[in-house]
């Protein structure tokens, strides 16, 4: 496989950056600060790695107006630095093209529609009815349920399962052992028993949404499950029943979101938080990670529950004086009374 080459110059055109020093220097990959060789692109966006800039042997960094005085290599100049880094990365990303059409051992249903252009994996399953579109790459042991369908150029890498009435849109990106369209958690109790709650609904994903390895999104209970377009979510995060996900809202790892909740656009969930059923966030709301969401908000901005990491010994005497906190508020109250009355 060829290396991917082009020269620093070139870069600036195809990205509207500007360039300062060498602009002749040919580049064929990236790297970090601290690794990046001579034919290397690297970046700079956190100030506390700045340190690095000056002994870098990178062949030119990505990096804002402010820090170009201090580069001892070619500068790549914008706004922001990491975006401008992750439109470059790609150019260096090479996969290996999918061969159309469909593997021998691949089991397909014959009301199935796989378009010519698609490529079937080693012991996929397409079940009854269902549709996979234009450019769909099927890695090894994928699963496309009844009534799914799958849209253009999208990429399921391998051991992904689609229970049944999911349609993703175009460009989506799933990632190992995730299901989605699973039933969700419906149950009723009957006196001494549970009752399982029939799950009637599908699942919407938009175009160019990304679902991380092992995540788990559940089908609707009656309407479906939604996520708008550019959803990002990370790996093991749970969606249940009837969760309706904004455009553009990214997830970090082990977050949940239990049944019927609504999350706005351009939201930002952290690692391991959590959202209560049937509450509502806004637009452009951030939840810190390990936060527990208990009430909607309505309003943009940064939320955080929790207690944050503190030494051991620390934790356990507040831990105790926790217990006590409804006695001193109330002894404090009645201070407070006492004092208002004299």
């Amino acid at each position: 496989m060829s290396t991917f080459h082009i020269t620093v110059a070139e870069l600036a055109e195809r990205f509207g950056l500007e360039f300062r020093g060498d602009g002749g220097r040919v580049i064929d990959g990236v790297a970090t600060l601290a690794s990046a060789g001579p034919s290397q692109l690297s970046f700079l966006s956190n100030t506390k790695y700045a340190a690095q800039l000056t002994g870098t042997g990178a062949g030119v960094v990505v990096m804002r107006e402010e820090n170009v005085a201090d580069s001892p290599v070619a500068a790549l100049v914008a706004r922001d630095p990491y975006v401008a880094y992750a439109k470059i990365a790609v150019l260096f990303e090479r996969k290996p093209a999918a061969p159309h059409g469909i593997h021998p051992s691949a089991v397909v249903a014959a009301s199935a529609r796989v378009s010519p252009t698609a490529s079937i994996g080693p012991c996929c399953v397409i079940e009854d009815d269902a549709v996979v579109e234009d450019g769909v790459v099927l890695g090894p042991h994928c699963i496309v349920g009844p009534d799914c369908t799958v849209g253009a150029q999208s990429r399921l890498v391998a051991r992904v399962t689609l229970v049944a009435s999911v349609t993703l849109g175009k460009r989506v990106l799933v990632h190992p052992g995730a299901v989605i369209g699973s039933d969700g958690f419906g149950l009723a109790f009957d006196r001494d028993h549970w009752i399982k709650l029939p799950q009637l609904g599908g699942v919407r994903i938009g175009d160019d949404c990304e679902i991380g390895a092992n995540t788990t999104i559940d089908r609707g209970a009656l309407d479906d499950t939604v996520l708008e377009e550019d959803v990002r979510l990370d790996n093991q995060i749970q969606i249940a029943h009837n969760v309706y996900i904004g455009a553009h809202t990214a997830m970090a790892g082990c977050a949940a979101v239990a049944g019927s909740a609504k999350i706005g656009r351009y939201c930002m969930i952290g690692g391991n938080a959590g959202v209560l059923g049937h509450l509502e966030l806004g637009d452009r709301v951030n939840i810190t990670a390990k936060s527990l969401v208990t009430h909607s908000i309505r309003e943009p901005g940064e939320y955080a529950s929790g207690i944050p990491l503190q030494e051991s010994r620390l934790w356990r005497r507040n831990a105790a004086r926790f217990k006590h906190l409804d006695e001193y508020v109330r002894r404090i109250s009645a201070l407070e009374k006492d004092k208002n009355n004299e």
